[in-house]
């Protein structure tokens, strides 16, 4: 699925009853509609916009596929342009797969690092299906305070961002504890400098950070 240029943002105008979602037009007859039909209740609107589907009036998904990765930028101004327009939390769901693995650690970089946002990677839209079944259950639960939109939300964030950092070479959990404990944002991570790194982690791992970072960008 690619993603017109035009896309309008939309944001704030979707009232999604707990226990839907509303896809995009352009999904219907797809994979993943057809895996979520009898499993959640799914109903389809145009005027989306850049958004895929509608978890809440809050939580939206973008889906990246590997055809959006491999065909260039757009998916890129794409996810900005959400950014930038909307108050809504953006979930972003990228197909990872052997043709698209080698575009990942920068689309990770640009959703979890610069925009803040969620990034979920699946293998396919089916296992895309079963995520967003999962999601919409989760914040089901509790009709009063939604926690989803929340804590899990939160959660997730912190979890990808976690396993951002332990994917720079040199780095496992460990350092990837000490780094976030030590610069308490990730954007500091991000610019930091190598003999800002280098008391944290050592002189090596230091540069293979800067490196990481400054090939990603």
């Amino acid at each position: 699925m690619t993603t017109k240029a035009r896309s309008p943002v939309t944001a704030g105008s979707i009232v999604v009853p707990y226990g839907h979602v509303v896809g995009n037009e352009k999904w219907r007859g797809s994979e993943i509609s057809q895996r979520l039909q009898g499993k959640i209740k799914l109903i389809f609107e145009d005027g989306l916009g850049l958004v895929d589907f509608h978890l809440s009036n809050k939580t939206c998904i973008l889906y990246i596929s590997e055809a959006d990765l491999v065909a260039g930028d757009e998916f890129k101004r794409r996810l900005v342009r959400f950014r930038n327009a909307s108050s809504l939390g953006g979930i972003v769901i990228v197909e990872r797969t052997q043709i698209s693995d080698q575009y990942f650690l920068a689309v990770q970089k640009l959703v979890v690092l610069e925009l803040g946002m969620v990034l979920l990677p699946v293998a396919n839209q089916g296992e895309a299906s079963q995520l967003i079944i999962q999601l919409v259950r989760e914040q089901s639960k509790d009709r009063s305070s939604n926690p989803f939109l929340r804590k899990q939300c939160s959660q997730l964030a912190e979890a990808s961002v976690f396993r951002t950092v332990q994917q720079i070479p040199g780095v496992g959990k460990t350092k990837a504890l000490l780094l976030l404990q030590q610069f308490g944002s990730i954007h500091r991570l991000c610019n930091a400098s190598v003999k800002e790194l280098e008391p944290v982690v050592g002189q090596t791992v230091a540069q293979q950070i800067y490196t990481f970072f400054t090939l990603c960008s």
